[in-house]
């Protein structure tokens, strides 16, 4: 069991998820003679049982939660959502943005796979490793249905017998949100600063093309914010709130730098295979590496500092030597 309790009466829950993070922390707090989660985790069996545990550990009964936040709609952090909705009865909200997405990729008439595939061919993933990201993809599926009912979250919202800011903080996803409690200066910040690693940055079909520009801007923004403590998804709270933001619009400027030498008659792909010589990624993992790389590359597109050829498969320069 991973239950930490922490401030407004709350409780901080480890959900597990399979992948390297090993948990996703979601959030549960009382209000109005029941409860409000944030984040629900992944549906596959180690998560549904996990929930159970906490449930019957805390002596709360499933129908006690009558609302549930999703941060955004990435599979660890909404693919529970519609079982634990029907689980609960609870009314589930999110930004609008990341609503439209979970019913993009996995609605019934979705083509999100096949997208998916033309994009990472055309910036030179050979087709059989395109293959095997589609097939993840497709397995992916069995994780996140059955979907929400969702409704568009509004800018204040009460939890914790506190009054909250919903903040809108794209990059991670277009529809990211965070919650902001200004008097006792704490952020719920599902994936957008994480301490120890960098929150993945990624282009995908059907989503904004400039997310790293988005990104940089939302951590510009929360500087503006007070805030002492962040309780994030993925490893401890964020205390350094400022310094971390610094730290992690750096690491892309240092990688911005590194991408635009790399640029020089490559391709994504090409380019991917450099920054992460390093590790022996799967179809799931070159997935996210191809598609943060595209991130970067747009980035640097958008700045004038590479220049794209569009044929047969992108292949970028650098607008000049440095």
């Amino acid at each position: 069991m991973n239950i930490e309790k922490i401030e407004f009466g709350g409780y901080r829950v480890g959900i597990p998820v399979p992948f390297p993070m090993k948990y996703v922390y979601c959030y549960l707090f009382k209000q109005d003679n029941g409860y409000v989660m944030i984040d629900v985790g992944l549906n596959y069996k180690a998560a549904r049982d996990a929930w159970q545990v906490v449930f019957d550990h805390l002596g709360i009964a499933p129908k006690e939660i009558h609302t549930i936040y999703l941060t955004h709609f990435h599979p660890d952090h909404s693919g529970l959502s519609g079982w634990m909705q029907e689980l609960t009865g609870a009314n589930l909200y999110m930004h609008e943005i990341d609503a439209e997405m979970i019913e993009r990729v996995w609605g019934k008439n979705s083509t999100q796979v096949s997208r998916m595939h033309e994009m990472v061919v055309k910036h030179g993933v050979p087709e059989d490793l395109a293959d095997g990201i589609s097939e993840h993809m497709d397995k992916l599926h069995k994780n996140v249905l059955p979907l929400p009912v969702v409704k568009p979250i509004e800018d204040k919202v009460v939890f914790g017998e506190k009054h909250w800011s919903v903040i809108h903080t794209p990059g991670h996803s277009a529809g990211h949100i965070c919650f902001y409690q200004q008097e006792e200066e704490i952020l719920i910040g599902g994936d957008h600063i994480l301490e120890k690693i960098t929150p993945n940055i990624s282009v995908w079909p059907g989503a904004s093309q400039h997310p790293l520009h988005e990104y940089i801007d939302s951590l510009r923004k929360l500087k503006k914010y007070v805030i002492k403590k962040i309780y994030s998804a993925h490893h401890a709270p964020v205390l350094n709130v400022n310094e971390r933001i610094d730290e992690l619009i750096e690491h892309h400027h240092e990688r911005l730098t590194y991408i635009e030498r790399l640029a020089d008659q490559k391709t994504t792909y090409e380019i991917a295979k450099v920054l992460f010589a390093y590790r022996e990624l799967n179809p799931h993992q070159w997935r996210f590496a191809i598609a943060e790389t595209i991130a970067h590359l747009n980035y640097l597109e958008r700045e004038g500092r590479i220049t794209k050829r569009s044929g047969g498969t992108f292949v970028y320069f650098r607008s000049q030597i440095n």
